[in-house]
């Protein structure tokens, strides 16, 4: 009867990580109010969710995955996942989005988890720079931090994953 209590407080216990939805897009465009902010064509939408406890450790491993994973098929055709969107030369949308550490608590949404507002800027900020510089800067775009966005995009699979910066990963 024990183990099952400590394995059910194993499963509600949130995880200690940076999280990122990423969709592999056909074109992707951010607005704020009415004004385009940031667009791309082929490539990656990736939502960013930081966390109280994220580390500078955690932005650099979620920008090699980004840059890295392998989400797109050959040119052939012949795998499926075979290209990653540095190989192939493509585009990056960053969007900050703190609900990613959102859950429900009763019918309410609580977002007791996400990092403060001023401190996940200066990490949001620190990410977007780091993919910039990893890769190239005319091909990351991003959203406007803090704001009320509108988030447009085409997604191309549809592929959408969720990355965790597990602190044991690295």
């Amino acid at each position: 009867m024990r183990q099952r209590a400590v394995a059910a407080r194993r499963i509600n216990t949130p995880t200690i990580a940076m999280r990122a939805v990423i969709q592999r897009v056909s074109s992707a465009q951010v607005e704020v109010e009415g004004k385009s902010v940031g667009s791309i064509g082929k490539g990656l939408l990736v939502l960013v969710g930081l966390k109280a406890g994220d580390t500078e450790k955690d932005l650099e491993y979620m920008s090699r995955k980004v840059l890295n994973s392998r989400l797109f098929p050959a040119s052939d055709g012949a795998k499926m996942w075979d290209q990653s969107v540095s190989q192939l030369q493509l585009e990056v949308l960053i969007v900050s989005q703190f609900t990613l550490y959102g859950f429900l608590k009763g019918n309410k949404p609580d977002y007791h988890l996400a990092m403060p507002p001023q401190q996940a800027q200066e990490m949001y900020n620190y990410f977007v720079q780091r993919l910039k510089q990893s890769y190239a800067p005319d091909k990351v775009a991003e959203g406007t931090f803090g704001a009320m966005m509108q988030v447009s995009l085409v997604n191309d699979g549809p592929v959408t994953l969720q990355l965790d910066s597990d602190k044991d990963a690295k």
